[in-house]
């Protein structure tokens, strides 16, 4: 009887977050720039409905009761998923909820406007306010569930995973890497001595970058009939699995950054549209956090999309597309080139590790209050010089500016991109050990096979356990950095 009615209750609040959900995508690609203050008004009104549902107090008695019930293990998985969903929301009170996504409403809205300006003194005082109702969540958090106040951020988008776990496999990544970048752009120097860059033609219409993308997207696995492709200042994955909404951004100079961009987001659709349809509306039922999420969005444009075989496949996508014609050496010239970059979207994958642990650094000290944002320019251009050699003190949109991440008051959520790309080549070594012929595969265009471990190993298993737990029992070992190394050291070494 109490099982059934978190089923109910499960099923109302499945509609509020499918209504949030395609708020919040319409509001990044659609909304006209006159709608923010009433649309951040109607946002703030459905979250603090969706709380006050998800944390009333006859909620406690009924998973009391079910906890108490003999139960099937999937339906007990269920249960315990929602007691720990129910404990990190009635930590946050209905009022606090409110006042805070007013204020990462306006913030972010505000970064929009004031970020191509670099207009750091006009921003600071919104994210001041965004930083402060963060570092009242951490303490709310961390009262409630015994944790330090950072990992009970984190703890938000991968359950399972700490800094004591994670800060000194970071460590070790950073090490590597600050030694690894140039000896990779040393080793692509001497490649590009003896066959020189072939330059991109510089005309690219978004139409056709598009038409592009969405045959890419569909040949991976994407369902159209369940999803979209459109535009944002920011490419993310949003939506609801049943209507998955992804965005990429276009430069009519070039089409790599966007068709890696829309690659990216349609791993993240992937795992979405093939979650368990049957828990769709239980805690159970949603991605493993944000890790596992970026694993998979990692896994479409790394492992794959940047895969020498996918080339062989893609290339006459491309001239069909685009009217070009390319060798496939020439275009993994451009798909695999290096380079020291101050944005972290637009970074390789040698680099990319390295911007997301400058962020993971900085902002424990902003949760800890041991870092104010008015220093967050300095911070952030020592750490960009220590590990890529850069600055950013003239260009705060290059540095404290660049995400939407601390505007939406995300806190907690970038190691998850270092940690999916860790995850993705664990996951493509245990695929490699499975199916030696993968590369013959997927130079075929042939992806049912990889899409199908996926499905049993990742996708199906959805939240039934911790994302540590998930990374072992996929790949058949704990998290480690060592798969990963190995990756870049075959694909950029000497």
């Amino acid at each position: 009887m109490s099982f059934q009615k978190l089923d109910e209750l499960g099923r109302s609040l499945g509609a509020l977050e499918h209504a949030l959900a395609i708020l919040a995508a319409d509001e990044a690609t659609q909304m006209a720039v006159g709608g923010g203050e009433a649309r951040a008004e109607a946002m703030s009104a459905l979250a603090g409905m969706h709380h006050r549902q998800t944390t009333a107090p006859e909620i406690a008695d009924w998973l009391d009761a079910a906890e108490n019930e003999t139960l099937e293990p999937d339906h007990a998985a269920a249960v315990r998923e929602f007691r720990r969903e129910y404990t990190n929301r009635t930590c946050l009170p209905t009022e606090f909820v409110e006042r805070q996504m007013r204020t990462r409403m306006r913030c972010e809205q505000l970064w929009r406007d004031l970020r191509p300006k670099g207009d750091w003194t006009g921003f600071l005082p919104a994210l001041e306010g965004v930083i402060e109702f963060a570092r009242e969540e951490a303490a709310l958090r961390a009262d409630a569930t015994g944790l330090p106040p950072y990992d009970a951020m984190m703890e938000q988008f991968d359950p399972g995973n700490r800094v004591a776990e994670i800060a000194p496999l970071f460590a070790e990544l950073k090490s590597f890497l600050v030694d690894f970048v140039p000896n990779a752009l040393e080793t692509q120097q001497n490649r590009l001595k003896k066959t020189p860059l072939r330059p991109l033609s510089g005309a690219y219409p978004v139409e056709k970058q598009r038409e592009l993308g969405l045959a890419m997207m569909a040949a991976v696995g994407f369902d159209v009939t369940r999803g979209s492709l459109s535009v944002s200042h920011h490419p993310f994955c949003g939506g609801v699995p049943t209507d998955v909404r992804i965005t990429t951004r276009y430069r009519s100079n070039e089409f790599l950054s966007a068709l890696m961009g829309t690659l990216h987001e349609t791993g993240h659709a992937l795992y979405e549209q093939n979650l368990p349809t049957e828990w769709a509306h239980w805690p159970l039922g949603k991605a493993r956090g944000m890790a596992m999420h970026e694993s998979q969005s990692l896994f479409v444009e790394k492992q794959i999309g940047r895969n020498p075989a996918f080339w062989e496949w893609a290339l006459p996508v491309v001239e069909k597309h685009l009217g070009e014609r390319w060798e496939r050496d020439e275009i993994l010239a451009h798909v695999h080139y290096v380079e020291r970059g101050l944005i972290r979207v637009d970074a390789d994958e040698v680099t990319y590790p390295l911007h997301v642990i400058l962020r993971f650094e900085i902002e424990q000290e902003l949760i800890d209050g041991s870092l104010a944002a008015k220093d967050l320019p300095e911070a952030w251009d020592a750490r960009m010089r220590d590990f890529l050699g850069l600055s950013t003190m003239d260009t705060p949109q290059d540095g404290p500016m660049q995400d939407v991440h601390w505007p939406s008051g995300a806190f907690g959520y970038f190691p998850s991109y270092t940690l999916g790309a860790v995850i993705a080549a664990q996951q493509w070594a245990a695929i490699e050990r499975e199916m030696p012929d993968v590369n013959q595969q997927i130079a075929r265009g042939d992806f049912e096979a990889v899409n199908a471990w996926r499905r049993k190993h990742v996708w199906s298993q959805a939240s039934l356990w911790t994302t540590p737990e998930l990374v072992e029992r996929s790949t058949g070992e704990p998290l480690n950095v060592a798969r990963f190394r190995r990756h870049l050291e075959k694909r950029y070494g000497a």
